[in-house]
């Protein structure tokens, strides 16, 4: 299958390594992954924040390079972007016949793999205790919660555990952690609390944004596990 892969802003500027892990997932599993360089924003952040006529523009940049890799699928390692492509780019972007066509087509990974390529075990292998955090957008937007915890229980030597109240937020949401810094921190603490009791020795999730709330907020508490992306454990053999 030819995957046009797009990296978000986040992704490209403060985790590549997830970007890199799913292109390495995806031509392990014979794939042809053809890479949007034009798409550096779907333009969500502008979006959330209210600004739909700074948003437009980027957006009209980022669907002008996902529709010219001419793709069967176009997979985003992040659910967050991924749902803002599906949900939202066709009301952003009405009259442009390829906002629909290209939200028809976007994939968070975990649903790439799990829904649109029907499979489980991706011959992955992790030794290690994992917890895996829903983020928002993927569970509630994208309805992604038993298609990551499939994988993760396919790979060899990783034991999946669960955390209590597993579909509450880190706390990130994007803006919002910006504009109400402190009831984000106030969040973010106690899903951070509940994920380190697991004794896990990585946090797994499908958004570094949630991953990087995670991580910053256990280290200040000397947490000394590892916050990966879900693509960085499929892709280790």
């Amino acid at each position: 299958m030819r995957i046009g892969l797009f990296v978000p802003c986040f992704v490209d500027a403060l985790c590549p390594r997830a970007g890199i892990a799913t292109v390495r997932l995806l031509e392990r599993l014979g794939h042809e992954v053809r890479f949007a360089a034009g798409a550096v924003c779907c333009g969500q952040p502008a979006f959330n924040a209210g600004h739909w006529d700074l948003a437009r523009p980027v957006a009209e940049t980022c669907i002008a390079a996902l529709d010219a890799v001419e793709a069967d699928a176009i997979v985003c390692p992040s659910g967050s972007c991924a749902a803002f492509l599906r949900s939202h780019l066709a009301e952003l972007l009405p009259d442009d016949p390829r906002a629909a066509a290209v939200a028809a087509k976007t994939f968070e990974l975990g649903e790439l793999l799990a829904r649109r390529l029907a499979l489980t075990d991706v011959g992955a292998r992790f030794p290690a205790r994992v917890v895996w955090h829903d983020a928002c957008h993927a569970l509630r937007a994208l309805g992604l919660h038993d298609e990551p915890r499939r994988l993760l229980a396919a790979v060899r030597g990783l034991e999946l555990v669960e955390a209590p109240g597993g579909a509450e937020c880190c706390g990130f949401g994007g803006v919002f952690a910006v504009t109400h810094a402190d009831v984000s921190t106030a969040i973010g603490e106690e899903r951070a609390a509940a994920l380190e009791r697991t004794g896990a020795d990585v946090i797994a999730s499908s958004d570094p944004t949630c991953l990087m709330q995670l991580a910053g907020l256990l280290a200040r508490r000397g947490w000394r596990g590892r916050a990966l992306h879900l693509a960085e454990i499929l892709a280790e053999t």
